[in-house]
């Protein structure tokens, strides 16, 4: 499917959805079509909807209304680990990791997906399952590279700097090889240094290492991002295209420019000045 003028194919449709607490609107009549090959960026005011999208897309909510489709896949009946396999990943706006263990023990285990012998083959750790952790440690290994976590990767995550913990969610979820990755304000509580380590870093994933790494999918990038941020300097300045959201309603859609522009984002959102 070619998504009028821009020529990309629709990576992820979300049709009409709706999603409420009880009395709560968080989402109402969504539509969007996310674009392969694109860095997507969706803003609004707190409370307007953004993380309850990534969470429907990811299948931690499900909507009472609407579809969500990934490369033609349903994926509003579907559990978080169904989704993942598909070829998600994501980051949340609340680090999810776990804290007793290492920055290299929680990337390790975001590759349980890609295991394909049987508990009791690993417990003689010989033979193909040794051959099999080899081949997922170097991945884990390169992605700490990338990332630049060398001196934290045997750290216990609970001890380890804030900004540092974003890191490590980060590469959990790269950890998974996504063709699509859902980042939840990346750069949240962040000081400016951090953030332009972040900001870098995001490109870096989005257009593809390309060399001095095994890894394909290092080398290629990841081609979908779409990007939760309050940060509009960073916005602005990397996303292809900007979704704004307002009481959970899509108010506006455009590139940057454009965004800049509208007065409805900047009565809802931006004020009078950016």
């Amino acid at each position: 499917m070619v998504q009028g003028n821009s020529a990309k194919v629709t990576k992820i449709r979300v049709d009409n959805i709706s999603l409420a607490f009880g009395g709560v609107q968080a989402l109402l009549d969504i539509d969007i079509d996310i674009r392969e090959g694109e860095l997507l960026a969706i803003i609004g005011p707190n409370g307007s909807g953004k993380t309850c999208l990534l969470n429907c897309i990811s299948g931690y909510y499900r909507p009472q209304k609407g579809e969500i489709r990934l490369d033609g896949h349903r994926l509003t009946q579907l559990p978080p680990h169904r989704i993942a396999a598909l070829g998600m990943g994501r980051t949340f706006q609340n680090i999810e990791l776990f804290t007793g263990l290492s920055a290299l023990d929680n990337l390790l285990a975001a590759r349980h997906i890609f295991f394909k012998r049987a508990v009791w083959a690993g417990a003689f750790y010989v033979g193909p399952a040794e051959a099999e952790e080899i081949k997922h440690r170097r991945i884990i290994e390169e992605i700490i590279d990338f990332l630049e976590m060398q001196g934290i990767r045997k750290k216990v995550v609970g001890v380890i700097p804030y900004g540092m913990r974003k890191r490590v969610e980060l590469g959990r979820a790269l950890a998974l090889e996504p063709e699509v990755l859902l980042l939840d304000e990346p750069m949240a509580g962040m000081n400016l240094e951090e953030k332009e380590d972040i900001a870098r870093f995001i490109l870096d994933i989005y257009e593809g290492a390309r060399f001095g790494y095994q890894s394909e999918f290092l080398r290629r990038g990841v081609k979908t991002i779409v990007l939760v941020e309050h940060d509009m300097g960073v916005v602005m300045d990397i996303a292809d295209r900007i979704i704004v959201f307002d009481f959970g309603r899509k108010i506006a859609e455009g590139s940057p420019q454009e965004i800049r522009a509208d007065a409805r984002v900047i009565k809802a959102y931006l004020g009078e000045e950016i």
